[in-house]
C-alpha cells in the first residue's frame, strides 16, 4: 500500500470538475506517453503544458515538482486525495512496484471511464422522471393556490355550497397561503436535519441500508454496488495489490457503507486463513451468484478473471435493468401526472357543472 507522505495534503479548487472531466483523458494519455517510452516526469510535463483547465494544471505543475525532487509518482498523487482516491494511488503504487506502470494506468483509466459511463446512464435514467415530478408538483401547487380560487370564488357568490371534491382542494388551497411561509421553513429545516442526520454513523448505514431494500431502485443500487466492487477488485489483484489490501481499499470504493461493513468483515476472516468465498458468505447483501463464481475462481486459480466476468455481467444487468425502467415508468409517470392535474381540473370545474342547478333553483 502507497505509504502517504507527512506534507500537509493539497487543497483543490473544482476536484470534482477535474475527477470527471480531466482524470479519465489523464490517466489514458500518460499511460500512451508511458508505452511510447517516455519517462513518467516528461509525460506529466508535456500534459501540463497542454491541460485548458488551470485547476489541474496546478495540480500536474504541483505533481511535476514533486517528481523532480525525487518523490514516486504514488507518494506525489497521495498530496491531492480529493482527485487521486485510495484506489488510484495503490493502484499507482503497485505498478511503480510490478515494473507494468502503463498497464496498470491503461487498466485505471479503463475502470473510471466504465464507472462513468454507469453514472451517466443511471443518472439519464433517472432524471425524467424526477423531472416530471417536480413539474407535476409546480403545476398541482400553482392551479391549487392561484386558480382554484378564482373558480371558488366566481361559484361563492351564489351562495351554495361547494361540491366535496372541490372543498377538499379549497381546504388545501387555504392552508397553503396561510402557511406557505412555515412550509419552506419546515422544508428547509427538515432537508438541513436530514443532512445532519445522514452524516452520523447510524444515519449513514440506515440510509445505505434503505438505499439497497428499497423497492426496484434498491435492486438497482445493489447491482451498481456489486458490479463496481468485483471490477475494481479483478484490477487490483491483477496489478498486484494483495488480496486483503484490496479488499480494504475497493470497500472504501463503493459509496455504501453496508456494503462497505460486509467486505470488511469478510476481509478479517480473509487475514484468518479463510477463503474469499467463505469469508463473504453469509455477509448482508452478498448474492449467492457471485460468492459460486468466486469460489470457481478460486479452485482454478483465475479468480481476477472471474471478478471480471461477474463484473461484465452485473453491467449488463445495470443496462437492461435501466431500459425496462425506462420503459416502465415513462407511462407510469403520464398516467400519474394525468392524475394529479385531472383531479384538480375537475375539481376546479365541479362547481361550474353545478351553476345551472344552483341558478335554476
Amino acid at each position: 500500500m502507497a505509504k502517504l507522505n507527512s506534507k500537509p495534503k493539497g487543497k483543490v479548487a473544482g476536484a470534482s470538475a477535474i475527477r470527471k472531466k480531466d482524470l479519465v483523458p489523464f490517466t489514458r494519455q500518460i499511460a500512451g506517453m508511458l508505452r511510447a517510452g517516455m519517462s513518467v516526469l516528461a509525460s506529466l510535463s508535456t500534459l501540463e503544458e497542454q491541460c485548458e483547465s488551470p485547476n489541474f494544471k496546478a495540480v500536474l505543475k504541483q505533481l511535476r515538482e514533486r517528481l523532480e525532487s525525487g518523490e514516486p509518482f504514488s507518494v506525489a498523487l497521495a498530496d491531492f486525495p480529493v482527485v487521486f482516491d485510495d484506489m488510484y494511488i495503490n493502484m499507482v503504487a503497485a505498478g511503480e512496484r510490478s515494473g507494468q506502470f502503463a498497464d496498470v494506468l491503461a487498466r485505471l483509466a479503463e475502470i473510471l471511464q466504465s464507472s462513468a459511463r454507469l453514472a451517466r446512464k443511471v443518472k439519464s435514467a433517472l432524471t425524467y422522471p424526477t423531472v416530471v415530478l417536480c413539474m407535476a408538483l409546480i403545476i398541482a401547487g400553482a392551479l391549487i393556490t392561484f386558480v382554484l380560487p378564482t373558480f371558488v370564488d366566481m361559484f361563492g357568490d351564489f351562495g351554495a355550497e361547494l361540491p366535496g371534491l372541490t372543498q377538499a382542494l379549497m381546504d388545501m388551497s387555504d392552508f397553503i397561503r396561510a402557511y406557505w411561509y412555515y412550509l419552506i421553513i419546515g422544508a428547509v429545516v427538515g432537508f438541513f436535519l436530514f443532512k445532519k442526520w445522514k452524516t452520523t454513523p447510524a444515519g449513514h448505514f440506515a440510509f445505505d441500508r434503505f438505499r439497497l431494500k428499497m423497492p426496484v431502485f434498491g435492486v438497482l443500487n445493489l447491482k451498481v454496488g456489486i458490479g463496481r466492487f468485483c471490477r475494481l477488485f479483478a484490477q487490483m489483484l491483477n496489478s498486484g495489490v494483495p488480496i486483503v489490501e484490496a479488499m480494504e481499499i475497493v470497500s472504501r470504493s463503493l459509496g455504501n457503507v453496508v456494503l462497505e461493513t460486509s467486505i470488511m468483515k469478510a476481509k478479517g476472516e480473509v487475514e484468518q486463513g479463510n477463503t474469499l468465498a467463505a469469508s463473504m458468505e453469509g455477509k448482508p447483501f452478498m448474492p449467492i451468484l457471485m460468492l459460486r463464481m468466486i469460489a470457481a475462481g478460486e479452485k482454478s486459480g483465475r479468480i481476477d478473471e472471474m471478478l471480471s466476468n461477474i463484473a461484465d455481467s452485473y453491467d449488463e444487468e445495470v443496462e437492461t435493468l435501466l431500459a425496462t425502467l425506462t420503459s416502465l415508468l415513462e407511462p407510469f409517470l403520464m398516467v400519474f401526472l394525468g392524475a394529479v392535474i385531472g383531479t384538480i381540473v375537475i375539481g376546479m370545474f365541479m362547481p361550474i357543472f353545478k351553476l345551472g342547478t344552483v341558478v335554476g333553483g
